[in-house]
């Protein structure tokens, strides 16, 4: 079997609040409790784990492969919500996507300031 991600682990200050802010952003499935985790599963296998954590949270950065349609109605759901969006991962471009390789793309932060983004094609592709 070839290596594949299978899930990684994102630390949370609120772990439903931070699952559930994912989950609908992205118009998923609602989060499913596993053991001490709230499971966050995208359609390519692969789940985000919330798990809670009292202590400082380190940010991560989260990106996810979208369809353009679905990059219509994430981004919808982000500016309906109000949420500040970036076009750039040093948040040097408020309010803008960008189009690089020619596809769209666009940062904003969870709860917790994970830097999230969506992403049209993959880079380099």
């Amino acid at each position: 079997m070839p290596v594949q991600l299978n899930h990684t682990i994102v630390h949370a200050g609120d772990k439903r609040r931070s699952a559930a802010f994912l989950a609908d952003i992205l118009g998923l499935p609602d989060p499913v409790p596993y053991g001490p985790f709230l499971v966050v599963q995208v359609t390519n296998g692969v789940s985000l784990d919330f798990a809670d954590d009292a202590g400082p949270i380190h940010v991560q950065h989260y990106a996810f492969l979208v369809s353009e349609e679905e990059f219509d109605q994430i981004f919808a759901r982000i500016q309906e919500r109000g949420l500040e969006h970036w076009a750039d991962p040093f948040h040097r471009q408020p309010g803008r996507i960008n189009t690089n390789d020619g596809g769209r793309g666009l940062y904003w932060s969870d709860p917790d300031g994970h830097s999230l983004e969506i992403i049209t094609r993959p880079y380099g592709g």
